[in-house]
């Protein structure tokens, strides 16, 4: 008998230890990291364009978040090969100015909202972030870089309002790693194709209709 209820104590204390490693994330926490990302993903685009940039203080230092980040960018990368005219000159496409905080943060959310209209899917939240890294590199270019922080800010905002349910029904962030099945250059991903497709024509729909507003 009491090596049976050794057995039990020792089957329920390694439950609860796989409780707190399986629990799934809060709200907060995801939205918090969504902007982390957000910011190392910005920081890499302005990079690449040869853009002075401080590394982000509060950037993906190690471990998990730090490994989504870098899926994160490379899955952008292949996104951003596949359809490049797509995430260059945004402000442009979308024929506005980012001089303003209200214009940009009204842009990148009617986009968001586009973007996400029939559902949500990894593919489409890497084109978000390609869309957010496109539209940073022109707010620093035309002389407004603390329109980065708008644009951080309401990528937290899109978050936490329409994929915080998603995300936690996939246990976080951690659940874009399973995208990355192949890392060969030469390999495109069907998903990655479509998603890219599906935000050209997103564009086209946020330009009509912005320019509807006005």
């Amino acid at each position: 008998m009491r090596g049976m209820e050794m057995l039990r104590r020792s089957s329920v204390f390694a439950a609860e230890v796989m409780e707190v490693f399986d629990r799934s994330p809060t709200d907060k926490e995801l939205v918090s990291q969504s902007k982390v990302l957000c910011r190392d993903y910005i920081h890499s685009r302005l990079h690449r364009a040869g853009i002075g940039w401080s590394k982000p203080e509060h950037g993906p230092s190690g471990g998990t978040l730090a490994e989504v980040s870098s899926v994160l960018l490379w899955l952008g990368d292949e996104l951003e090969y596949l359809r490049p005219n797509v995430y260059r000159n945004v402000a442009r496409q979308l024929n506005i100015t980012v001089a303003s905080e209200n214009i940009v943060s009204d842009a990148f959310l009617a986009v968001a909202a586009e973007i996400f209209s029939t559902g949500v899917t990894w593919g489409k939240i890497v084109s978000l972030y390609a869309v957010a890294g496109a539209l940073a590199v022109d707010c620093v270019r035309h002389g407004h870089p603390a329109m980065v922080h708008t644009i951080v800010d309401c990528m937290g905002e899109f978050v936490r309002k329409s994929l915080v349910s998603w995300l936690k029904r996939r246990g976080g962030w951690t659940d874009i790693t399973k995208c990355v099945v192949n890392t060969d250059p030469s390999f495109r991903s069907h998903w990655l194709v479509a998603a890219a497709c599906a935000c050209g024509h997103y564009f086209k729909v946020v330009v009509f209709y912005l320019l509807r507003e006005k």
